[in-house]
C-alpha cells in the first residue's frame, strides 16, 4: 500500500509510515471498502498541447536524468521558456522536491548573463516541473561534434564567458556540480549560458549520499567528487579544464565502458597532454588546462576570476582575425570550424601577408573616402512605431504594422529617404527599446544619430466607434523643431491602407518636394506593393519580428499563413527565402525565391531589384542579370 498523506510505498505490516508518521491504521479503518486510484504523473508533453493550463507546447528540446525539456509559449506573458517536465520516480521523493526549491530559491539570486535564469518549481496535479529562460541556439556538445576542434580563440573567448557566470555564482556560494558541455548553450549570437545551476546538489537526497556515491556526470567529476567528498568552486574548475580539453582536441581525457572505470581514472591517472592530440594548442595553454586538471584542489586555480585572468593573458597572443572571428555574431546559428595542416597553410598565409603589406601601400598611396553622407538638400526620416491609443491591447499588432506600411509606402519616392525596418529594429534592440510603448527624447535622437537620418516621424492611432484615426508628428533632428503634424481617419481596419498612402502625399509636402518631383515620384498604393489583407499583413509583420530574432523556424510559419491567406503577397515569398536560406534549406529557397520573382512587377522598385539580383545569382549564366540588378539597386 501506499501512505495516503506522503505516497511513500509502505513494505512492511508497520501501522505507522516509516516517512512521515502518519497513522496507517486509522487510514484503513475510516475508509475500508474505498479503493483509492493513484493518479499516473505524465513523463511526457504533445506538441501543441497545452500544459498547467498557461503553457503551450512548441516542441521537445532534449531528455536527461532529470527528464524532458520543452520549448512552451507561457500564454499568460506571451514569452518563450523552457519548461523541464521531472521524472515521476524523481519527483515521487519529497525530500528530494524540497531540496529543489531550497537550491532553485538560491539560484535565482544569480543575475549574471551567462547563466540561464532559473524561474520556478511548481506542481500540476501529480507532475512536478520546472521553468527556465528560453536560449535560442545549441549546447556545446553539439557545437564540439560539429566542429570537432574549435579554434583557439573561439575555445577561450567561450571559456572566458563560462568563468564570467561562475564568477557571480560562486561569490553566492553556489557550485554547478555537474559543468559539461550538454549544461552550456551557445545561443544564436555566440553569447554562452550556462544551464541548471542547483540541480545536482537538489538530487543528494539523505538516501543517496553517502561513500562511493557519485553526483554528477563521471567524465567531468573532480576527484573529490569521484569520493563523495564536499566539493567547493575549484570541483567546477576542474570541471571546465576538461571541457576545455574537450573543446581543443574533440575527446575526453578520461573514458571507460562505465563510470566506475571512468572514476578511477579520475582519481588515479593523469591525463594526456592535450598538445599530443592537437599541436597547435600552445605550450602556455596546454600548461593552464592540465593545472584545472590537478588532483589536489589546492594545486588548481582557485578562483574561475583567477583562471579568467590568464586566459585573457593568452588570449592577446592568438591571432586577430582569429579573435575577431570568435567574438563576432554569427550570420547563422551554425560555425563551421575547419582545421589545417600546418604545411598546407604556410602558402596561403604567406601570399596572404603579401597582399596585406601591399593593401597597406596602396593604402598610403590613394587619396582617402570619407563614407558617403547622404544626397545634400535631400531629406531623410527615421518612421518609428505607433502608439496605440485606443485602450485595445489586440490591436497593438498595428503598431508595427502601420510603422512599416509607412517605410515601405515613402521608400517608393526617389526623393526621400527612409531608414529601413531591419535598421530601425536593431537600433531599437541595440537600445533595448523594442518593446517600448513610448518613445523619450533621448531615444529618438539616438535612432536618429544611429540611423543617420535629419528627421524623425512619431505617430499614433485611436478610435472611435468603427472610426479609427492616424496622427503623426515630423521633428527635425538638429534643430529639435516640429516641422509639421497631420491626421487622417477612416472606417474599420481596411481603412489603414488609404491612409498610408494619404498621410504619404502630405509627407511629401511636408519634404517641400517640388511640384516638378511630385509629379514624376513613384507612388504606388500600399496596398498593391505588399497585401491589402490586414491579416495576411498582421502575420507578415509577425514573421519579419521572427526573422530578425533569428527565429527562422517560427518565422516560416508566419509567412506560410500570410500567404495562405494572399497567394499574391510577393514579399512574403521573398521573406519565405530569406529564412529557408538561412537555414540552409536551398531547395525552399529556390522555390519561394522563383514565386516571389513572378511577382516583383508589383513591388517597389527597391524590392524589385534586390528580388531579382537574389533570383539570378543563382546560376552563373544569368550573373550578368544580377550585376544589372544590383547596379540599378545601388543607384536608388
Amino acid at each position: 500500500m501506499k501512505c495516503p498523506q506522503c505516497n511513500k510505498d509502505i513494505v512492511d505490516d508497520s501501522k505507522f509510515c516509516k516517512e512521515c508518521g502518519t497513522n496507517l491504521t486509522s487510514a484503513e479503518e475510516a475508509q475500508p471498502a474505498i479503493t483509492k486510484t493513484i493518479e499516473t504523473r505524465r513523463e511526457e508533453l504533445t506538441t501543441g498541447s497545452t500544459f498547467a493550463g498557461r503553457y503551450q507546447v512548441i516542441e521537445e528540446l532534449g531528455k536527461g536524468g532529470m527528464g524532458r525539456v520543452y520549448k512552451v509559449i507561457d500564454t499568460e506573458i506571451n514569452e518563450k521558456v523552457a519548461l523541464k517536465l521531472i521524472k515521476p520516480e524523481i519527483a515521487s521523493d519529497q525530500k528530494t522536491i524540497e531540496r529543489f526549491r531550497n537550491e532553485l530559491t538560491t539560484a535565482r539570486k544569480i543575475s549574471q548573463k551567462n547563466v540561464c535564469r532559473m524561474y520556478d518549481l511548481n506542481k500540476e496535479q501529480n507532475n512536478y516541473y520546472i521553468t527556465m529562460e528560453f536560449v535560442s541556439g545549441g549546447d556545446l556538445k553539439k557545437f564540439i561534434r560539429r566542429s570537432k576542434q574549435l579554434t583557439i580563440g573561439t575555445a577561450i573567448s567561450i571559456v572566458k564567458q563560462i568563468c564570467d557566470g561562475l564568477s557571480e555564482a560562486h561569490e553566492l556560494g553556489i557550485v554547478h556540480r555537474d559543468l559539461k558541455p550538454n549544461n552550456i548553450m551557445i545561443d544564436d549570437n555566440g553569447n554562452v549560458r550556462i544551464m541548471d545551476f542547483g540541480i545536482a546538489r537538489s538530487l543528494e537526497a539523505k538516501s543517496m549520499t553517502g561513500p562511493g556515491v557519485m553526483i554528477g556526470t563521471p567524465e567531468y567529476m573532480a576527484p573529490e567528487q569521484v569520493e563523495g567528498k564536499d566539493v567547493d568552486q575549484r570541483s567546477d574548475l576542474y570541471a571546465l579544464g576538461i571541457v576545455l580539453y574537450e573543446m581543443l582536441t574533440g575527446r575526453l581525457p578520461f573514458s571507460g565502458d562505465n563510470p566506475f572505470t571512468i572514476g578511477i581514472k579520475q582519481k588515479s591517472e593523469m591525463p594526456e597532454d592535450p598538445k599530443n592530440y592537437n599541436a597547435s594548442i600552445p605550450e602556455d595553454l596546454s600548461r593552464l588546462i592540465l593545472k584545472c586538471l590537478e588532483k589536489k584542489p589546492e594545486s588548481r586555480y582557485q578562483t574561475a576570476g583567477e583562471l579568467r585572468s590568464e586566459l585573457s593573458i593568452m588570449e592577446q597572443a592568438v591571432p586577430t582575425a582569429e579573435r575577431k572571428l570568435s567574438e563576432r555574431k554569427p550570420l547563422t546559428s551554425k560555425e563551421i570550424t575547419v582545421t589545417f595542416g600546418l604545411k598546407k597553410l604556410f602558402l596561403p598565409i604567406l601570399i596572404g601577408a603579401a597582399l596585406v603589406v601591399i593593401s597597406v601601400l596602396i593604402w598610403k598611396v590613394l587619396p582617402h573616402k570619407k563614407s558617403i553622407p547622404p544626397i545634400a538638400g535631400k531629406p531623410s526620416v527615421a518612421i518609428m512605431y505607433f502608439k496605440n491609443n485606443t485602450g485595445d491591447a489586440d490591436l497593438d499588432h498595428w503598431r508595427h504594422a502601420l510603422a512599416d506600411l509607412l517605410i515601405t509606402d515613402l521608400a517608393q519616392s526617389k526623393f526621400v529617404q527612409v531608414l529601413s525596418e531591419d535598421k530601425l529594429f536593431n537600433i531599437l534592440g541595440e537600445l533595448d527599446q523594442l518593446e517600448a510603448k513610448n518613445f523619450s527624447s533621448d531615444v529618438l535622437r539616438e535612432v536618429a544619430s544611429r540611423g543617420k537620418v535629419n528627421h524623425i516621424l512619431v505617430g499614433s492611432f485611436t478610435r472611435a466607434g468603427d472610426v479609427f484615426r492616424m496622427n503623426i508628428t515630423l521633428q527635425e533632428v538638429a534643430a529639435g523643431e516640429v516641422i509639421g503634424s497631420e491626421s487622417v481617419e477612416g472606417t474599420g481596419e481596411q481603412s489603414f491602407y488609404s491612409m498610408v498612402d494619404e498621410l504619404t502625399r502630405r509627407i511629401k509636402a511636408q519634404f517641400a518636394l517640388s511640384q516638378r518631383q511630385l509629379s514624376s515620384d513613384i507612388d504606388r498604393r500600399v496596398g498593391e506593393i505588399t497585401t491589402s489583407n490586414p491579416e495576411a499583413l498582421t502575420f507578415y509583420i509577425e514573421g519579419r519580428r521572427h526573422h530578425l530574432n533569428k527565429d527562422f523556424r517560427d518565422s516560416i510559419q508566419a509567412m506560410e499563413n500570410a500567404i495562405a491567406i494572399d497567394p499574391d503577397f510577393a514579399m512574403a515569398y521573398r521573406s519565405l527565402a530569406m529564412s529557408y536560406n538561412n537555414l540552409f534549406l536551398y531547395a525552399q529557397r529556390t522555390q519561394y525565391i522563383q514565386k516571389a520573382m513572378e511577382l516583383s512587377e508589383r513591388l517597389p522598385d527597391r524590392e524589385r531589384y534586390q528580388i531579382m539580383g537574389d533570383y539570378y545569382s543563382d546560376s552563373e549564366s544569368t550573373y550578368d542579370k544580377a550585376i544589372d540588378a544590383y547596379s540599378n539597386l545601388l543607384e536608388l
